[in-house]
């Protein structure tokens, strides 16, 4: 006797087509994160971070706690493998692989928050906020954070940017997912409305408010871009000497790296001399443009010296100089006349590259790595803003850019321009330049400020307060830019309330929290009665 069918065990084919479709939202939250990746610098894509996070929202509505971990670690794991491919460029794929599989921690906890409050009405409102408070705990966790891949970063080119005028990086990014999600949950609704299903008129207003009031928001903070001067202007010069070669050897050739700085000083000041480019008021030489101390050591004291007595003006020197058993990554104002003058301590120092946490440990795993970094520097206490004959310059060096309060309290303290004097050539020619360049147009943006990127090996820029490159340099070629500069003394929005948008921000996303994890408790309560 035939058994019924539904007592007949499962087909091999349909027990594997099973299994591949509870594959597909895992292979979809990860080629979402690669599509986020590809928004970022180099690339002008910008507009792919809504697709990506439309796509997020899709394979994160109403999952399980469990199972949005997993998603959110996988979108982490696209997105930041190539983002961040630049840190093993030298020291192999090692620290790159555990970095990557760090900060993908905080992404997939990031998922789980919006699975959660995904089941609130208006979602995307929350589910945009729980993001920007994942990027908060990873820009001061661990090790004081780490803000690469913050959204607003990837957002130099978009529709979108002059709300970093408005609430700096974490209204950008919150702008920016917030429309990323409404278009999800827009299409969504208007799905079920083609399948006759009632659609609530709050749901469909809360799907279209995602995607509009981000939009416009944009649109109506574009009055607070401005390029006007309100101090007058300053002629500024950027220097680029390059290095002997790329990599962790270029440390190798000190005194040849600052030697090329200032030969090519010397070269903008003959230039000068004989009418091809106006004579600035400052020059400003990049990070480590001179690892020989120049407190301790004559000879690299006599040649900062020599150039700026050709050109005639001061110069802001990277130096690398020692102070009561302290190793210090400094900028150093040095007058053609007076000599040093001022100087600035970074504060921001780079984790596993300019000190090593945890040196026990990884000399354990890696004593090569402990070789390279024999003493940690220090950090400095202060904010750097150097008065150059009247014009107030604040310095943000290096990594110190990606980080919201690093570049807001030299403003704060003064500065009418910022300069970024950095050193890329550790990486290489990989998109890390790219990258940092980037997070510098959003700053001009955000404070409304003239920002200069001095490197040592490229890409040098000099960038107008609303985001514009208005003269940039290749990759490992010596070169100066000159250009006349707006000072700016008014404080955006942004600048003004600091820290307080991103507190805003979390309390709605601890509210959202808050409000799914208590209504599932209700929930489970009703059932059990």
């Amino acid at each position: 006797m035939d058994q019924p069918d539904q007592l007949q065990p499962p087909s091999a084919s349909g027990v594997r087509g099973g299994r591949l479709l509870r594959l597909v939202p895992a292979v979809a939250s990860a080629l979402c994160g690669v599509l986020l990746y590809v928004s970022f610098p180099p690339r002008t894509l910008w507009w792919l971070a809504l697709p990506a996070f439309a796509g997020f929202g899709w394979v994160l509505r109403g999952r399980g706690w469990k199972a949005a971990l997993g998603l959110g670690y996988l979108f982490g794991l696209g997105f930041l493998l190539p983002l961040l491919v630049w840190t093993g460029v030298e020291v192999g794929p090692g620290p790159w692989l555990a970095l990557v599989a760090i900060e993908a921690v905080f992404v997939a906890l990031v998922g789980a928050g919006v699975a959660a409050v995904s089941r609130l009405p208006a979602w995307p409102l929350w589910a945009a906020a729980v993001w920007i408070a994942g990027e908060a705990v990873r820009a001061r966790a661990p090790f004081r954070g780490f803000p690469w891949g913050k959204i607003a970063f990837g957002q130099a080119d978009g529709v979108f940017l002059p709300l970093a005028a408005v609430g700096g990086t974490p209204v950008l990014g919150f702008a920016v997912v917030l429309c990323g999600f409404g278009l999800y949950e827009a299409g969504r609704l208007i799905a079920e409305k083609r399948r006759s299903r009632d659609v609530r008129r709050g749901a469909a207003a809360a799907a279209l408010l995602s995607v509009a009031v981000p939009v416009a928001g944009a649109v109506a903070a574009r009055p607070l871009v401005s390029d006007k001067a309100e101090d007058g202007t300053r002629t500024v010069a950027v220097i680029q000497g390059n290095v002997p070669r790329s990599g962790l050897e270029f440390s190798a050739q000190r005194r040849a790296v600052l030697d090329y700085h200032a030969r090519e000083t010397l070269k903008l000041a003959a230039d000068i001399k004989a009418g091809k480019t106006p004579k600035p008021d400052y020059v400003l030489w990049p990070e480590n443009s001179s690892d020989i101390d120049p407190f301790a050591n004559p000879d690299a004291a006599a040649v900062i010296d020599g150039a700026a007595k050709a050109v005639g003006v001061p110069i802001s020197v990277g130096a690398v100089v020692e102070k009561d058993g302290k190793l210090l990554n400094e900028q150093v104002l040095w007058d053609p006349v007076k000599g040093p003058t001022q100087t600035y301590d970074k504060r921001q120092i780079q984790p596993f590259g300019e000190y090593l946490p945890l040196r026990g440990l990884v000399g354990a795993v890696n004593k090569n790595w402990t070789g390279m970094v024999r003493q940690d520097f220090s950090r400095g206490s202060a904010p750097g803003v150097f008065d150059i004959d009247g014009a107030k310059v604040g310095l943000a060096t290096c990594y110190e850019a990606a980080f919201d309060w690093a570049v807001r309290d030299t403003v704060t303290h003064g500065a009418e321009m910022i300069s970024v004097p950095s050193n890329n050539a550790t990486f290489d020619r990989s998109e890390m330049t790219y990258q940092q360049l980037a997070m510098s147009r959003i700053r001009a943006v955000e404070h409304s400020r003239t920002v200069t990127v001095p490197v040592t090996s490229g890409v040098s820029a000099v960038i107008m307060p609303d985001g514009r490159i208005t003269q940039r340099t290749g990759m490992f070629v010596p070169a100066y830019l000159v250009q006349k500069v707006p000072l700016r003394t008014s404080k955006t929005p942004a600048t003004e309330l600091g820290i307080l948008p991103e507190i805003a921000l979390l309390l709605v996303a601890a509210g959202g929290l808050g409000w799914a994890i208590g209504s599932g408790l209700r929930a489970r309560r009703a059932g059990g009665a």
